[in-house]
């Protein structure tokens, strides 16, 4: 009842048809070679079966080596680098990434609004609605991919687990990201399930591909953060010509 000769784990049952319809990354052993230990959650990179080391360009990787994924992928709206990111900071952040005014206000209320309080570093709330980086784990919420772990490493089984289950290896269109989010939704869990819509349809928005797929690689680079300076740089104008 094996998927194949090369695959040491059943993945489904055909009696249950859920675990038929969205099987998991069941990777063979030569990619087994590719990516090491994808089970394992990674504190600093971000890798996949086809970009196994992470970011690498630009000195990404080495640059933020003492950053977990999650502070990465946070880590374009710290302009100063001082590991807080004002209000003022997640606006500009989203103009310079093209969003009209009415979308950028409304992501600074829920984002900073949701979770400015859970990465205080006391038990008071902030008064200015700031987010502290080193406490950014504890804003994760239910009913997301899992991707990040609870202390925001990246675990690329569950990145490779999203294309497996519901897209393919190009990427994921807008149908796929939907099934996504209701094969994620956690029972009861209103608020991830509406933090998982705000993200999915921000990075909908922010990505808009002209042939409706997000590309796995784009989406990885979300994850680690690691697209959003150079988004920002090709909005305005100022990106390298290649």
């Amino acid at each position: 009842m094996l998927e194949t000769k090369d695959t040491a784990v059943q993945t489904y049952i055909r009696q249950v048809s859920v675990t038929y319809d969205r099987r998991p990354y069941n990777p063979s052993p030569e990619e087994n070679e590719i990516l090491k230990n994808p089970g394992t959650a990674h504190a600093n990179l971000a890798p996949s079966l086809e970009c196994p080391h992470g970011t690498q360009s630009s000195g990404w990787a080495d640059k933020h080596s003492g950053h977990t994924v999650l502070q990465q992928h946070c880590a374009y709206f710290d302009a100063d680098g001082d590991n807080i990111i004002w209000p003022h900071d997640t606006y500009h952040g989203f103009r310079n990434l093209g969003f009209n005014i009415f979308l950028t206000l409304f992501s600074v209320f829920i984002i900073h609004f949701n979770f400015s309080y859970p990465t205080c570093p006391g038990y008071l709330p902030d008064p200015f609605f700031r987010i502290y980086l080193a406490n950014i784990h504890k804003a994760k919420h239910g009913s997301d991919t899992g991707t990040y772990d609870n202390e925001g490493r990246f675990v690329p089984q569950k990145f490779e687990d999203m294309f497996a289950k519901y897209g393919d290896k190009d990427g994921l269109t807008m149908w796929d990201m939907w099934e996504l989010m209701g094969g994620q939704r956690v029972l009861f869990d209103v608020f991830g399930t509406l933090g998982a819509l705000f993200e999915w349809l921000s990075l909908y928005l922010l990505l808009w591909p002209d042939d409706g797929i997000i590309r796995k690689e784009d989406l990885r680079r979300v994850y680690d953060g690691s697209i959003f300076t150079e988004l920002s740089l090709r909005r305005s104008g100022k990106a390298k010509a290649i």
